[in-house]
């Protein structure tokens, strides 16, 4: 059993809790994700199922699409609704609306994120969320990401949703590249604003090609899975990776090509790619021999991940 594929992963659980589910699901041992998704999150999980775990590399970059809710009003220690306060509460209101605006546009494009402490990022070899909870706080470089779309929802009057306490919810839609913590543009938002602000809603709709409607539930997975059905779910490797450029493979460059040996491609072909672009090496049948990185230098594909059998 070798693919991908697209969990809408619940929330309360973690990613790695997922991947656990799956594996005992379809009793497969080699069972792994593409990128994380926060305990509290739900949406577009892409897990890699038997050889094609070993393409992951390929996929972890993807551009990512998310909705949330950010709630105005006060600051959480994890970025998050399961975190303690750490501000007191303001009233925030409709009145504010051309500062939302501003603050939008001031974090689009390329900018800098400090990782937040409850991530599960590694600094010196230890996750940052186990740091913090015990309570210590270490210094942490800013990361550079790319939010290509940071904008509202709400396409009525209405910009913002008042709660009784005096805070208020804001919708929103955020497209960026792979590592953006969007706890920390929600916290940003916040600032750039004077307020304390935190997420209480995160829900990922795509990451790279694959979109929230092409998941599935842990359980309809479990059902797939006792019907016999699973391939009505599972992605073929070639197919995850329908965003690279392909070579066909000749029958007789098949066995080379499983074994390491650097195809050589006629220069016209490979015109626009650049060096090192990753290229899919597959059969005449569609399916995926292997995975090269392209010498524009030596005009060859030399195979780095090789998944046939």
């Amino acid at each position: 059993m070798d693919g991908a594929l697209i969990i809408d992963k619940p929330a309360g659980i973690t990613s790695h809790d997922v991947v656990a589910r799956v594996r005992k699901i379809i009793g497969e041992r080699q069972v792994g994700h593409t990128g994380t998704l926060d305990p509290f999150a739900t949406g577009v999980l892409v897990i890699l199922v038997g050889r094609a775990t070993r393409l992951a590399q390929f996929l972890s970059g993807a551009e990512k699409e998310y909705e949330a809710i950010i709630r105005l009003g006060y600051a959480t220690d994890t970025g998050d609704a399961t975190g303690r306060l750490t501000t007191e509460t303001q009233s925030f209101t409709e009145a504010h609306r051309d500062a939302c605006e501003a603050a939008f546009a001031s974090l689009r494009g390329e900018i800098e994120q400090t990782p937040p402490m409850y991530s599960a990022k590694k600094v010196g070899g230890r996750k940052l969320y186990e740091l913090a909870r015990r309570g210590e706080e270490i210094e942490r470089k800013p990361i550079r990401v790319t939010i290509s779309k940071f904008e509202s929802m709400s396409h009525d009057d209405g910009l913002l949703q008042e709660n009784d306490d005096g805070t208020c919810d804001l919708k929103v839609r955020v497209v960026c590249s792979a590592g953006t913590y969007v706890r920390v543009l929600a916290e940003d938002f916040g600032k750039r604003l004077g307020i304390g602000a935190h997420l209480i809603e995160l829900r990922r709709m795509r990451a790279g090609n694959f979109k929230i409607e092409d998941a599935i539930t842990l359980e309809q997975l479990s059902e797939l899975t006792e019907s016999d059905s699973i391939e009505r779910a599972l992605i073929s490797p070639d197919s995850a990776l329908s965003h690279l450029p392909v070579v066909q493979l000749m029958q007789d460059d098949v066995s080379r090509v499983c074994h390491g040996v650097d195809l050589q491609i006629d220069e016209a072909e490979a015109s626009s790619w650049p060096n090192l672009q990753p290229v899919r090496l597959r059969t005449s049948e569609g399916e995926l021999t292997a995975v090269g990185t392209y010498d524009q230098h030596r005009t060859v594909i030399h195979p780095n991940v090789v998944i046939a059998n």
